[in-house]
């Protein structure tokens, strides 16, 4: 058996449990530690009566206080909601044709800001953060536009989006394409001719030898909505095809899809979501990223 150490007089005490000859020592902590310990203790408990702190079935308890995060930021919104209100008045009412930012400076800067923080929450879920758009949403920085450009077609697509069902504006927004091979409308030979054709008019074809041949099927098929030379027609919401700028891609994969099977994209209708003066402000917003008409 090990030889236990000699104990002097100032060693701490030890709380005599001992362990292959480990001693365990009774060192206690501070007294002033100890009691700032317990403070904390009844605070927390304090804290938790005076604030909204244990979880309920529907909802935690509202406390002594009864404070709110919610309710403050309700307060805020509609204080700050106040204070807009003759600047949404304004926006309301202004004519947007002549709408630019030198018409009415400040008007128009609140427009612009305030339609950032709208197309933040509400668009850029489908136009991304820059409005860059991708594959199948529109690039809202560049100058091609389906159903026009300018700040009152943009309002207009806004107010009652694209394709909706749900408008009640006798479809403001509506086109169709034909799935011309999926619907046995053109042959699959006719269906090739026609997409090398429309690769040709903004680049090169997959197949050279097919884009005469696939202009006469464009000629019979397409041209009512796309125009003789492709470059669409915005009251249709036809796409340009000449411009080399394409929403779903514009390789022979892509162009084929979409004569295959069509495409018809759908963007919701904001009428009822937004109120007027936030339509017109996302309106002015987009409108001035560079691409407006």
């Amino acid at each position: 058996m090990a030889k236990q150490p000699e104990k002097k007089k100032d060693d701490v005490e030890t709380t005599g449990h001992s362990w292959d000859g480990i001693e365990e020592y009774n060192n206690p902590l501070p007294k002033w530690w100890v009691w700032v310990f317990y403070a904390t203790i009844i605070w927390g408990i304090g804290y938790t009566i005076a604030y909204p702190a244990w979880p309920g079935i529907n909802q935690a308890t509202s406390g002594l206080l009864n404070w709110s995060t919610r309710a403050n930021v309700a307060e805020e919104i509609e204080t700050f909601a106040e204070r807009n209100a003759p600047k949404n008045t304004a926006l309301e009412e202004v004519e947007l044709a002549s709408f630019v930012e030198e018409t009415d400076t400040e008007l128009y800067a609140y427009a612009r800001s305030s339609g950032a923080a709208v197309y933040q929450t509400w668009c850029a879920q489908c136009h991304g953060s820059g409005a860059a758009g991708g594959v199948g949403y529109p690039n809202l920085q560049d100058d091609d536009w389906l159903w026009g450009g300018t700040i009152e077609d943009i309002h207009t697509t806004i107010r009652v989006g694209v394709r909706n069902p749900d408008t009640d504006e006798d479809y403001l927004r509506v086109s169709e394409m034909p799935a011309f091979g999926a619907d046995e409308l053109l042959e699959e030979e006719q269906v090739e001719q026609v997409v090398n054709y429309v690769m040709s008019m903004s680049g090169e074809p997959k197949d050279a030898s097919l884009v005469e041949a696939g202009q006469e099927v464009y000629l019979d098929n397409c041209a009512a909505c796309h125009g003789d030379d492709g470059q669409g027609d915005t009251f249709q919401g036809a796409p340009n095809l000449a411009d080399a700028i394409w929403l779903y891609g514009g390789d022979y994969a892509s162009i084929r899809e979409t004569v295959w099977n069509s495409r018809n994209g759908v963007m919701p209708q904001w009428q009822d979501r937004l109120t007027e003066a936030q339509m017109r402000a996302v309106a002015t917003y987009v409108h001035q990223l560079g691409g407006g008409e």
